[in-house]
């Protein structure tokens, strides 16, 4: 019987997710990204080599292995040709594994420069965005003006569709935004040319998945960017703009409820976040530049230092519940070696010193006041370890701890970069 895992980060994004994917994709058949743009960032190592993925899935360095490009991503047209044309040049021909929806969305050189000017005119107010144009492409998408790939093939009325959408984003760029306009001949170049080489890959990407399932096939839906960054559960404003959430992964692969299976939540042994926004345990200090310096936490896409802080218990249970998840991989627990005493946070409580209301919004949500639990570290390498019985016996206690609060196993640790050093702590293998 074939079955259906649900790979999603638990916390602002960065948490590994590419690492579980290419390490569970040895057993797939199908692995689905479906949602964000290219304003996600894996990082995979494979032997001695990394490689960076934006939108191609995380098991496209499995032969085996089919890629799908699910409705709920947004697609750049230069960036899906560049990667794929950047893994091709390392790995050999994969065009015949990877597989886009037509219903996905077009990222425009339009929406980029709208995307910009936007940050721009917010200064010291504004979100942090990757200024690829992913927000500005999902606002299209959803006012039902947007291009989606499956037009390309009708140039003719996709034409007069680009047309309207341009005068409309270059009425906004020099009326409101006063910046230049786009050039419209040139994105028509920019997509009549994306028309011929996307043809091939393009499918309607349910009855795919369907097809999958009735073969009794494994399917992993991968998730990008994290769940508190999720445009209607995460600390808004300063959210992605799109369900990085479990109904994220239904309405971007168009599986329903009952094909899945197992949700697996990807966690730091500590915490991180790229962008501005509040962020509860953050620690501005020797400790954050620690966990920055051993755990290279510099943005796979932005290239952007990370901010750290302790791992937030209390944001991490909210996730866990929105999700429904039944199983845990906690990663970068080689980080926390050096340290002599770890905080953990438990509870928050308001400024004023009343207890959280459950407000995620930016605006109460940056008020709370941790309150944490110490435990004592654990001295000793664990970089790179692979049997669950060479672990300390402080970091089997950090993640007795992990487990109980959030009332979920840990069936995967994560103790380095590489495929092979992993803990797998599931008896009977996880699928």
């Amino acid at each position: 019987m074939g079955r259906c895992i649900v790979v999603i980060g638990l916390q602002w994004g960065d948490e590994g997710k590419g690492k579980a994917v290419d390490l569970l994709s040895r057993q797939a058949d199908a692995v689905v990204r479906f949602q964000g743009g290219h304003n996600a960032g894996h990082t995979l190592v494979a032997g001695n080599e990394k490689f960076i993925l934006h939108l191609i899935p995380s098991g496209i360095l499995h032969a085996n292995v089919k890629c799908y490009l699910g409705q709920g991503v947004v697609v750049s047209p230069d960036a899906l040709t560049s990667e794929i044309q950047a893994l091709e040049e390392r790995i050999g021909y994969i065009r015949d594994r990877i597989f886009v929806s037509h219903a996905c969305s077009l990222i425009l050189p339009s929406h980029v420069c709208l995307d910009n000017a936007r940050e721009k005119q917010r200064n010291e107010n504004r979100i942090g965005t990757t200024g690829k144009g992913i927000g500005p492409a999902y606002e299209d998408k959803y006012a039902r003006r947007n291009i989606r790939i499956g037009d390309l093939q009708n140039w003719a009325s996709c034409r007069t569709k680009l047309q309207e959408l341009l005068n409309y984003h270059n009425f906004l760029l020099t009326s409101y935004y006063h910046e230049p306009a786009c050039d419209l001949e040139q994105i028509e170049a920019q997509l009549a040319r994306f028309a011929e080489y996307v043809k091939p890959m393009m499918v309607d990407t349910v009855s795919a998945l369907q097809a999958h399932r009735s073969k009794a096939n494994q399917i992993i839906l991968e998730g990008a960017q994290g769940s508190l960054l999720d445009i209607d559960l995460g600390t808004y404003p300063y959210v992605t703009s799109s369900h990085t959430s479990i109904g994220g992964a239904v309405i971007g692969s168009g599986l329903h409820t009952r094909d899945i299976d197992r949700v697996l939540g990807i966690v730091k042994a500590y915490t991180t976040r790229v962008g501005n926004g509040p962020f509860p345990t953050e620690q501005v200090n020797e400790i954050g530049n620690t966990m920055r310096e051993q755990g290279a936490e510099i943005g796979a896409t932005t290239g952007r230092d990370r901010r750290c802080g302790w791992l937030d218990l209390v944001a991490l249970k909210r996730a866990v519940t929105v999700n429904g998840v039944t199983d845990l991989c906690l990663t970068k627990l080689d980080v926390l070696d050096s340290f002599e005493r770890i905080l953990v946070c438990t509870g928050y409580q308001a400024s004023n010193g009343s207890a959280f209301d459950g407000d995620w919004t930016a605006e109460k949500y940056e008020d709370v006041q941790p309150t944490y639990q110490e435990m004592a570290g654990w001295g000793q390498p664990t970089a790179n370890l692979t049997q669950r019985t060479d672990l300390p016996q402080n970091a089997v206690k950090y993640l007795r701890f992990i487990e109980n609060f959030l009332d979920v196993p840990i069936r995967l640790v994560s103790t380095g970069p590489s495929r092979d050093a992993t803990v797998l702590l599931e008896e009977n293998g996880f699928w």
